[in-house]
């Protein structure tokens, strides 16, 4: 029995072992090959022609992507007046503007010291004030326009951005992103609870700080985003209220295909009751207002393919089964109705349809 017990440990071992090899092997390597070789070729012609042939594969291939009925229901759910042609064309933008935005990446690097060529900065003596108050600051964006481009302002005004970031998957993959990120001014910092406290050090040197705050982030606070809970990570807040900080946002708007405007606000005026948690919610709150506004501006310019809300990841694909439906200008009432009810945020899967 010990004997046929062990043989059995020892096989699933190595068949765990062997899964993770063919997965490292046939997955990642091959993967980080062919990231490597269309970058090259990308960095070979010129950044209109990049941007163009992003956009034009983004445009062609994207809306037919199962994918893209995530988009679908995301606006489905912001935009409820919309018609399904208006939303169709709203995700043929998205798609535009995320493929270029992919295949501008190889040029980050040029653009890092040819920005006055491309990049218009609005407002600029929001951000030198920032720097020059002689303490640690937090400029926040979203995955809007081009949003790599939003880090260029640490060359523009001279001192060290440090951005946070998440991880590829794929390692490899991962030190591509970085070899074009690197001539930015600043610290590559990677999500997570373990490098929390290397952000907190960097505060405490009067160190300046740049995060996307539009992810949804399972483990953070509950927050409104128009008009529905969504999960989000209160460590901006936390960070702001705690050390006094200044909050500032900054959008990055895509113009004529391959220029773009820069765009600071003003300062985020924060809440401070001393109720930290009450603050924390209500401050976050009022940041999503910043995004909203942004999004609603120029829908087409923002990533609608994260599953923001939390019955997205599962409706969407009752939505996707309806395609036919879709492509008539049909909505489906019930779908809609589900759309606009404004869900508690449930861990376990539940549907709304049964």
């Amino acid at each position: 029995m010990n004997r046929k017990r062990f043989a059995h440990r020892c096989w699933k071992k190595t068949r765990r072992f062997t899964k993770k090899l063919i997965q490292y092997l046939f997955t990642y390597i091959i993967q980080a090959f062919f990231t490597v070789v269309f970058c090259i070729f990308l960095r070979l012609i010129s950044f209109n022609l990049a941007s163009s042939f992003g956009g034009w594969l983004g445009r062609t291939l994207g809306p037919k992507l199962k994918l893209s009925w995530i988009a679908r229901y995301n606006l489905m759910k912001v935009f409820p007046n919309k018609t399904p042609a208006e939303i169709d064309k709203i995700v043929v933008e998205m798609w535009d503007n995320l493929g270029r935005t992919f295949c501008e990446y190889p040029h980050l690097r040029w653009l890092c010291s040819h920005y006055n060529k491309r990049i218009e900065f609005v407002h600029p003596e929001l951000i030198e004030k920032m720097r020059d108050d002689g303490k640690a600051g937090l400029l926040f964006s979203a995955h809007y326009g081009n949003w790599e481009v939003g880090s260029i302002i640490g060359n523009k005004f001279n001192f060290d951005l440090h951005r946070i970031f998440r991880q590829a998957n794929n390692p490899y993959v991962e030190w591509a992103f970085r070899y074009f990120r690197n001539k930015i001014p600043g610290k590559l910092v990677p999500k997570g609870i373990s490098t929390f406290r290397q952000i907190v050090e960097e505060v405490r040197k009067g160190g300046h700080f740049a995060l996307m705050i539009d992810q949804k982030m399972n483990s953070g606070i509950s927050s409104d985003f128009f008009g529905f809970p969504v999960m989000t990570t209160p460590s901006m807040m936390k960070l702001a209220l705690k050390y006094n900080l200044p909050v500032l946002p900054v959008f990055v708007v895509r113009e004529n295909g391959t220029h773009f405007k820069v765009i600071a606000e003003p300062e985020v005026s924060l809440i401070h009751t001393g109720n930290m948690n009450a603050d924390i919610i209500t401050n976050m709150n009022n940041v999503h207002h910043i995004l909203e506004k942004w999004i609603k501006e120029r829908p087409g310019q923002w990533l609608w393919l994260h599953q923001r809300w939390p019955e997205t990841k599962w409706v969407w694909k009752k939505l996707y089964a309806c395609r036919k439906q879709w492509k008539k200008g049909e909505f489906n009432a019930e779908m809609l109705a589900v759309s606009q009810k404004k869900h508690e945020y449930v861990r376990k899967k539940k549907d709304y349809f049964n």
